[in-house]
């Protein structure tokens, strides 16, 4: 067997292990770039005896000399998992130490006034469908590709199952938002299942979604970098939190296993952050 061969029979193994594990599609995809990445990086004819530490070492470094730190740690994370699952523990790398910032960059962050620009746009366009599903997505902090879960038979309770990264919650429907899905759904024949779906009744896909989104930017004058789905559910966190300060509870609603990944939600504008700290008047004349 070649080496190139050799590199893809564990790659498959690999892969249906992830399947197994109950991985998202996005995360197994990711991985299997990652790998094939450092398979290209390694001598020929390296995998797996040739491997050593050393040589995990060597494209760490190279990693840090060529991507941001955040970047490499997420090549790292699918590079251990490999290494762990192809029972060579012992070349295992650790992280990159980063520390986090308190704040978001301005550019970077959706304003309430850029969101509503997006919804209006979006209305003005006809495409119903858009507005109304950006609305869902910021009102209740779902993940983009939660909103299948959100079907005309949860309208009645308002109370919506989500399964999600083998995690279950309940997200709940505010009552508005419930009477818009009610017209809406009346509106386009939908009497069961799904509500944001496409022309041949299937769920509308993340990326048409994202593609849609960064037309609309455009006619609503918003800067694309601050146009994606998950701008929104940054969105619904940061005004939560802004009004109910209880960051274990806005864990629970955003289905965060981590306290600290819903800490970063929380961040504010890097001139908020300055307009704040004049607010403490720690200065003596």
């Amino acid at each position: 067997m070649s080496t190139a061969e050799l590199e893809e029979a564990y790659l498959l193994k690999f892969k249906e292990y992830l399947v197994f594990e109950e991985r998202a599609a996005a995360t197994i995809e990711k991985y299997e770039r990652d790998i094939h990445f450092f398979f290209a990086y390694l001598p020929e004819g390296a995998w797996p005896e040739g491997v050593t530490k050393e040589n995990v070492l060597e494209y760490k470094q190279y990693l840090a000399e060529n991507y941001k730190t955040t970047s490499a740690n997420s090549m790292l994370v699918a590079l251990n998992r490999f290494l762990e699952f192809a029972d060579k523990r012992e070349c295992q790398v650790k992280l990159f130490k980063v520390q986090h910032a308190s704040f978001r960059k301005k550019e970077k962050e959706l304003t309430k006034e850029e969101y509503r620009k997006l919804v209006v746009t979006a209305k003005e366009n006809k495409n119903e469908r858009l507005s109304t599903l950006i609305q869902t997505i910021c009102s209740t902090g779902i993940r983009v590709s939660e909103h299948r879960f959100i079907t005309r038979e949860t309208l009645k309770s308002g109370i919506v199952r989500i399964v999600n990264k083998g995690k279950e919650r309940s997200v709940f429907l505010p009552k508005e938002l419930q009477k818009r899905l009610l017209r809406y759904c009346k509106a386009n024949g939908i009497k069961s299942g799904p509500i944001f779906i496409t022309k041949s009744g299937r769920p509308v896909n993340r990326c048409n979604i994202w593609s849609e989104m960064k037309a609309l930017c455009r006619k609503a004058g918003v800067s694309p970098q601050k146009v994606y789905p998950h701008n929104l559910r940054h969105l619904f966190a940061l005004t939560y939190y802004r009004v109910q300060k209880d960051i274990a509870h806005l864990a629970d609603i955003l289905g965060h296993a981590s306290m600290e990944s819903t800490r970063i939600y929380t961040y504010t504008s890097d001139e908020e952050h300055v307009t704040m700290l004049s607010r403490l008047k720690l200065l003596i004349e």
